[in-house]
């Protein structure tokens, strides 16, 4: 009957195991919400939903209409790019980059003697398979956008009856495994919200910094790059791969200066969740920052997105209850030092 039943919910799994990590995350917001709408329960859900609509969906359809919005120029790129030859020698500073230098000047020289004119029709060929992988990526973002919808749906009625959820999680963990059971449920809501705390923060600030920067340096599309930046912090890849492309865009254009700010503000920027992180996930659960870190990072491979909350929460929950057993053990271990 179990397997049954998770069988027939299981296109809803997913989206309920993102919507209860969001309830736990920010039930305590949610409850400060009510008390400043004069404990009114559901103008607090009210807000919580509209504000979970706009981080999930926003970044996405704001990436949309920023694409939208630059077709023409896109357009124009790409026919500046058909008819674009490179000049036959690399600037120096390329031959000079450190492991890549060698290949990229013999990569520049190979595409000079080509050209883009001669290039674009052995290109041609994979114009197929590239126009079935972009259409398998819109059907992808489709999927993505309903899932988010049904996260947000599953989160309003977390919201409305959460007592009710958690006290049914503690009864449940209560008849499993007694006092400890309730024990590691609180653990768990705690684990929960310091990595959200942690991980939800960092990349918040890491993307609105980098932004700024990028804006700073006049790179094209600066609200599309922010939110990319914010995508790829979330997925603990970090703002640097951008935020470097954006410093190889300027030195490309002749921005000297602009580069090397960009430079100098990716590595700030790209460094600061090695300390900005771990005190913020320390703040909502105290356990050992390398626990934490293994459980971001292996959670992310084993789980995707959803494993940055999963893989410490296992980890935090397994090495909890390692420790309270060898406690146990301890107790009944006699002495030998004398």
């Amino acid at each position: 009957l179990l397997a049954t039943a998770l069988w027939v919910l299981r296109p809803f799994l997913g989206p309920t195991v993102w919507a209860t990590m969001v309830v736990v995350a920010t039930w305590p917001m949610m409850l400060r919400l009510e008390k400043l709408l004069w404990g009114r329960r559901s103008l607090a859900v009210a807000v919580m939903t509209i504000l979970l609509l706009l981080l999930f969906v926003v970044p996405l359809v704001l990436a949309i209409v920023t694409i939208a919005s630059n077709a023409d120029r896109l357009v124009s790129w790409a026919q500046v790019a058909a008819t674009y030859t490179l000049p036959g020698a690399p600037p120096a500073w390329l031959g000079r980059l450190p492991l890549v230098g060698g290949m990229a000047e013999k990569a520049w020289h190979q595409a000079a003697e080509l050209g883009l004119r001669d290039l674009l029709p052995r290109l041609s060929p994979y114009a197929g398979d590239l126009t079935r992988w972009f259409a398998a990526q819109v059907g992808n973002i489709g999927v993505l956008l309903l899932q988010f919808l049904l996260t947000v749906v599953i989160s309003a009625v977390m919201y409305i009856n959460g007592e009710e959820a958690a006290a049914l999680v503690r009864r449940f963990a209560q008849r499993l495994a007694g006092a400890r059971g309730t024990d590691v449920v609180t653990l768990a809501g705690g684990a929960i919200r310091g990595v959200a705390l942690g991980v939800g923060v960092t990349a918040f600030v890491q993307a609105l910094l980098g932004g700024l920067g990028v804006a700073l340096a006049g790179v094209p599309f600066a609200t599309l790059l922010t939110a990319v930046m914010f995508m790829l912090c979330i997925a603990q890849v970090g703002p640097m791969p951008v935020l470097v492309g954006a410093a190889g865009w300027a030195f490309y254009d002749d921005h000297t200066g602009w580069a090397i700010f960009l430079v100098v503000w990716a590595l700030i920027v790209g460094t600061m969740d090695n300390f900005l992180r771990p005190w913020l996930i320390k703040l909502g659960a105290d356990l050992p920052l390398l626990l934490i870190f293994a459980g971001v990072i292996g959670g992310l491979f084993a789980f995707g997105l959803v494993g940055i909350f999963v893989g410490p929460l296992m980890l935090a929950v397994g090495y909890t209850l390692l420790e309270a057993w060898m406690d146990d053990g301890a107790k009944a271990v006699p002495d030998y030092r004398d």
